[in-house]
């Protein structure tokens, strides 16, 4: 019974996600409501997040960020190549490393 639940709660997740990320640049208010109701269902069936839908979140102020419109993304120039996002609603900046 529990398998069950965790696989639609995954669904759902990957679904509300999905459809944040179309209606970032319509409707924020509506993507950021899309994005909370997905990670509230991970916390409330205790299921981690994949990586994949865990990177549309600011790691400082929890909230959703779209490539692009909300956020800021741009490429390291330093020895060691990585991606810098930076949060357009708290600054928060934060790398990726890319592997060579």
């Amino acid at each position: 019974m529990r398998s069950k639940a965790r696989k639609i709660a995954m669904e759902r997740m990957q679904i509300l996600i999905d459809n944040a990320l179309t209606n970032a640049k319509t409707n924020p208010e509506l993507s950021q409501r899309q994005a909370f109701l997905a990670r509230r269902i991970s916390t409330r069936h205790k299921i981690r997040m994949p990586y994949h839908l865990r990177m549309v979140f600011c790691k400082k102020c929890k909230s959703f960020i779209a490539p692009g419109i909300n956020s800021r993304i741009r490429l390291g120039r330093t020895s060691i190549k990585s991606i810098r996002i930076t949060c357009n609603l708290c600054g928060h900046t934060y790398h990726k490393i890319i592997p060579q």
